[in-house]
């Protein structure tokens, strides 16, 4: 799987997100984001009106969806303004105030953004399992651990907004939140780090988190998770 970026120069607007923008008098801004997977994220704008996501997938997005209209109202995410399903799934979220930890302004402070993502998995963490309607993400194969958390299940640095002064402002892409060991979230969170920013910035992640790291579990989910994106 390819490494989740910014769309390069020429993608086209998925079909999908131009209609919708069409039938709601909203414009596309920009593409700001595809996924390891190809699912593609734009910004629309409307004069008076909240800034929107879209986000466009043919792998299908209702698990995403099921997910954020649960989460939200229970912990910092996008509230969902439209879902319509299809061959190509398309999810409208309202924006978050807020950048992506891997957007340009947070690359360039890498400690900052790395103890969002740790104040962020806390927070998540901390929320009562047993609420959960979920069931665990499927890389987990079943091996969900002892001591049970609600996952992210997709950890990885950009899926967590930074609010402009640098504290967590919340969480996207949640189509895998489940139960689980909270050890998956830090190893696959903290193994993203690397990815995106270089080594060095894990020890950012853990101390916000407030937790020494366990090389051996992170180890273990790390291999569940399987090789890291090219």
């Amino acid at each position: 799987m390819a490494l989740a970026a910014c769309p390069p120069p020429g993608t086209a607007t998925p079909a999908s997100i131009s209609a919708w923008a069409d039938e709601h008098d909203y414009r596309v801004e920009r593409l700001v984001w595809r996924s390891g997977r190809g699912d593609v994220t734009a910004l629309l704008v409307r004069d008076g009106h909240p800034r929107l996501y879209a986000k466009a997938s043919d792998h299908g997005l209702l698990d995403e969806a099921e997910r954020l209209s649960w989460l939200h109202g229970r912990f910092a995410s996008p509230a969902m303004a439209d879902f319509v399903a299809g061959d190509e799934s398309l999810i409208v979220t309202h924006a978050l105030d807020g950048e992506s930890a891997t957007s340009s302004r947070w690359r360039t402070a890498p400690a900052t953004a790395a103890r969002a993502i740790g104040e962020g998995l806390a927070r998540l963490h901390s929320l009562d399992p047993s609420s959960c309607l979920f069931d665990a993400p499927e890389w987990l194969s079943d091996d969900i651990g002892d001591e049970l958390v609600i996952l992210h299940g997709d950890p990885c640095a950009p899926n967590t907004i930074v609010a402009p002064d640098g504290s967590f402002a919340g969480i996207v892409d949640v189509g895998q939140l489940g139960p689980g060991d909270p050890w998956a979230d830090l190893a696959i969170a903290s193994w993203s780090l690397d990815w995106n920013f270089g080594p060095g910035h894990a020890r950012h992640l853990f101390d916000a988190y407030g937790v020494t790291p366990d090389e051996d579990r992170i180890a273990h989910y790390r291999r569940l998770w399987g090789p890291p994106p090219l």
